[in-house]
């Protein structure tokens, strides 16, 4: 066996340390302070529920299997995870591995686990139950939508020893640390790999995390209480021990008028996604948090096989026809940003390509017409018969999806697009993409770490859009197996530069998280990856 060597791979750690102090002052409420962090607040207190309520449905509360924001804020309260992300700094830290060594080829990554920790069924947490969820992930595949590309190349776990395993891949995973503090890589017991996916989904899982789960009814509600005995949270939160709150009670409520009026009322305590229309009502005696999103940005993300998204051309005058800033400053507000690349700015390995994403109507139109895509009588485009109309599919995961999406089609249709706008349910907006029946997919995904990118584009990955193998797929398949942090970092700029050039992606704006809480909510942050964590909350008095 290989000598090995403790390495947290600190260039990608230090540059995020860098983009995530940029971002700290964007926040009506620092994300690692909390929600009502007042110095008047006095001591916390035990008990309570605090009432959140969802924009979305969360489809399904395994946080190994879907990806929503909705039901990763409930799926992090319900696992553990080997590691944790210091939002500030973009530091790797302890949660149930007390320490790790990573071998200088970054193929091999050895834990230590903290002793004495439990799942809330009695199991423990130990080296054979980090392996049964490795391979179970794996193991799901597609289903592990997140988690598996995490995964790729993953070779085999080995218990060493009950608190000590090792983690190998069949070529390097600069990548796999960081991943390893996310909630899809969240531990659960081996007894929930008996459950079918669709039970595990409905709430059929078992956690070692500081709640444990209560109900689940479609489309109303979620229910978790706190678990009893908990003993072994993440280093950076600031109560050891059990959480303070009692219960969480998670409300769906789609509409965001009714949502902020809710949370006015006294209804509810806290409220997801307060849309920018609604953030001067709470600009007084109440808290927003909020944290952009790093990772890849929302986007119209082509399906290159299709008719007229089959030509680079047509990819190229869509980038140019699309009017970013007036996205965020007519639909949106002030704590969103337009896309300057594909992946936010405040991602490691981000590379300004601003300048390529320039608005340029004019320019798209000389574009199309050099490409034999020439106006119709409506104005539309079309070329041998064919009208330059295409469809984007959508799910309203985030509320202003379809203002945005509206603002767009009135863009396009400038120069002489039309896009026709396809609203479907989360679940089947996955369906559809796995099908392939849809000219645009419009979506983002959230991650801390540039190989976002290759989960998303490689043609080894998802690859939703059908790329073909070309050069972005050498730099998104090296920026992962380079350990060097400035050989990493050129790839994954080069990867993103590739992506605009070639239009197969159409990066529109970066999404924050924007949550509204009561004055009496204590405590609660966001995560690296913008998740909520409700561990350290608790209800002033």
């Amino acid at each position: 066996m290989p000598a090995l060597r403790r390495t947290r791979l600190p260039a990608f750690s230090s540059l995020l340390t860098a983009l995530a102090l940029a971002a700290s002052g964007c926040s009506g409420a620092d994300p690692a302070t909390g929600a009502g962090a007042s110095a008047d607040a006095g001591p916390p207190r035990t008990g309570g529920t605090l009432t959140f309520a969802l924009a979305v449905d969360p489809t399904c509360v395994d946080p190994q299997q879907y990806g929503l924001n909705a039901s990763l804020n409930i799926g992090r309260q319900l696992v553990d995870s080997l590691t944790d992300q210091d939002p500030a700094t973009g530091e790797i830290k302890p949660w149930l591995a007390q320490s790790w060594e990573v071998d200088p080829t970054a193929t091999a990554f050895t834990f230590h686990l903290r002793p004495g920790v439990t799942f809330s069924d009695g199991g423990p947490v130990d080296a054979a139950a980090v392996k049964a969820n490795l391979d179970g992930i794996a193991a799901l595949g597609a289903k592990a939508s997140i988690g598996s590309g995490y995964l790729a190349g993953y070779k085999a776990s080995t218990v060493v020893d009950p608190t000590t395993v090792r983690v190998e891949f069949k070529a390097p995973s600069a990548q796999f640390l960081q991943a390893t503090s996310t909630v899809s890589l969240g531990l659960v017991s081996p007894a929930t790999f008996a459950k079918t996916p669709e039970e595990r989904c409905l709430g059929a899982l078992v956690g070692s995390g500081p709640f444990v789960f209560g109900s689940y009814k479609q489309n109303q509600s979620v229910e978790i209480t706190r678990r009893a005995g908990y003993a072994w949270g993440s280093s950076l939160w600031k109560k050891q021990g059990e959480a303070y709150l009692d219960k969480v009670v998670y409300k769906i409520v789609p509409e965001s008028g009714v949502r902020a009026g809710a949370l006015e009322s006294g209804q509810v305590d806290a409220i997801s996604d307060v849309q920018p229309q609604d953030e001067p009502r709470f600009a007084a005696g109440y808290t927003v948090l909020t944290r952009p999103n790093p990772g890849f940005v929302f986007s119209l993300h082509p399906n290159v096989t299709r008719p007229g998204l089959d030509d680079e051309h047509v990819r190229q005058a869509i980038q140019k026809a699309v009017n970013r800033p007036e996205l965020t400053t007519t639909v949106l507000s002030t704590k969103y940003k337009a896309a300057t690349s594909v992946l936010a700015s405040v991602t490691p390995g981000y590379t300004d390509l601003g300048a390529a994403l320039a608005y340029d109507p004019e320019g798209a139109k000389r574009i199309l017409d050099a490409a034999g895509w020439l106006p119709g009588g409506d104005g539309i485009r079309a070329k041998d018969g064919r009208k330059l109309s295409l469809d984007v599919v959508f799910a309203p995961a985030f509320n202003a999806s379809q203002t945005v999406l509206e603002l767009l089609q009135q863009q396009l249709k400038k120069v002489g697009v039309d896009l026709r706008l396809r609203k479907l349910t989360a679940g089947e907006q996955n369906t559809v993409q796995t099908s392939g029946d849809f000219d645009f997919s419009y979506y983002n995904l959230t991650r801390s770490d540039p190989d976002v990118l290759r989960v998303v584009f490689s043609t080894k990955g998802l690859n939703r859009g059908r790329l073909p193998l070309g050069p972005q797929d050498t730099a998104l398949d090296q920026q992962a197996q380079l350990v060097d942090p400035a050989a990493r970092a050129a790839q994954v700029a080069e990867a993103q530069r590739q992506l605009v050039d070639h239009g197969y992606t159409i990066p529109l704006f970066e999404l924050a998280q924007v949550h509204g809480f009561a004055a009496k909510v204590q405590g609660v942050t966001l995560d690296a990856s913008s998740r909520l964590n409700f561990h350290d909350a608790w209800l002033k008095g």
